[in-house]
């Protein structure tokens, strides 16, 4: 099972679950509807460049904004330079996080030119990184990575080794290469090796999708924690489907009143930002899976030209999947006759 909680020095995350960084996915607003869904234990940002933060880029600068009731929470950085990300990481302390991460897993060709999983194939300036940033802030200092760079270079545990001698104080092990990107399956054996090879907590990420996967995933590598990505933007209630299951071994699925719920209140919210009809159309794609008839709300959603257009899509669609189901157009279950059927009473078909 998921244990209770785990502590990076003095912080301690209850229970020991994470939401992973995810671009265009964590800000603020997502952070907020998954702390208010319950079972999560530490909230991360999208991952930040150091170099916009450092150049006090409005753009990068809101990657960085959070309210007060998303305590704890981790900012994640990414660059390549010791004295940037040194720079930037004291400014995200300043700033009253937590805790600040150092990306050292994304595989988007953009990230990897400037650190991300790029990083992987450069243990000396990553050990220069570790270095500046761990001298530069008092707050717990943690890494994200992927198993290497392919399959002939795989340093998780070399890495994470490295970490901790470093100052580093937990490590979250995506065990998938940067070259697999997301395609086929996590190895978890990773994520057991590194446990077994550092003292630093560890956090199992990779392949888990249900509540189920999550204990599994404990269970056979012995991790500290579990940090949950792409399954969390597609179904925001997997972290207290993950506490319900631990607490009485089973979970709930939410409603289509919950699922209205949620989508017209982030809806609501993100109408009031600059680029509002984008993020809701990239959310349709996520938050309507597991929607009855879910493909026609993604359909509407990106037909609309505004914000309002698609408030409105969305409250006609949930009040016609009501009306549906009070007044259903075949009440009993009965079957329709074939076109070329004939009638017949009982007696008469007998024969």
């Amino acid at each position: 099972m998921i244990p209770l909680e785990y502590k990076v020095r003095d912080l301690t995350i209850r229970p020991a679950t994470v939401l992973a960084p995810m671009a265009g996915v964590t800000d603020t607003l997502f952070r907020r509807v998954i702390r208010g869904l319950g079972g999560c234990g530490l909230l991360m940002t999208e991952f930040t460049s150091s170099e916009g933060i450092t150049r006090s880029a409005k753009k990068t600068l809101r990657y960085l904004y959070f309210q007060p009731d998303e305590h704890p929470i981790t900012a994640q950085l990414f660059g390549a330079s010791p004295q940037v990300m040194a720079e930037a990481a004291k400014m995200v302390e300043d700033h009253g996080f937590d805790a600040v991460d150092i990306n050292l897993g994304c595989p988007a060709k953009k990230v990897v030119k400037c650190g991300g999983s790029g990083l992987l194939r450069d243990l000396e300036l990553l050990g220069e990184i570790f270095r500046a940033v761990r001298s530069a802030v008092r707050i717990p200092l943690t890494i994200k990575l992927r198993a290497g760079w392919d399959d002939k270079s795989i340093v998780a545990v070399e890495v994470a080794k490295l970490a901790q001698s470093m100052g580093v104080e937990a490590v979250a092990v995506h065990p998938r290469t940067r070259v697999q990107g997301y395609a086929g399956r996590a190895d978890w054996k990773i994520i057991a090796a590194v446990k077994q090879a550092v003292r630093i907590p560890v956090i199992g990420n990779g392949d888990i999708q249900t509540p189920e996967d999550a204990s599994r995933i404990v269970a056979e590598t012995n991790c500290d924690a579990v940090m949950i990505g792409r399954a969390a933007a597609t179904n925001p209630w997997i972290f207290s489907q993950m506490a319900e299951f631990q607490a009485v071994g089973g979970y709930s699925q939410p409603s289509d009143a919950d699922r209205h719920r949620l989508l017209s209140g982030y809806y609501k919210e993100t109408a009031a930002q600059p680029d509002a009809i984008g993020k809701m159309k990239q959310f349709a794609c996520w938050f309507t899976h597991g929607v009855g008839n879910g493909s026609e709300l993604r359909r509407t959603v990106h037909a609309a030209k505004t914000p309002s257009e698609v408030l409105d899509a969305v409250e006609r669609f949930f009040a016609s999947q009501a009306a549906a189901r009070a007044f259903p157009e075949n009440p009993f279950g009965l079957k329709e006759p074939a076109e070329d059927a004939t009638e017949h009473t009982p007696l008469e078909a007998a024969h």
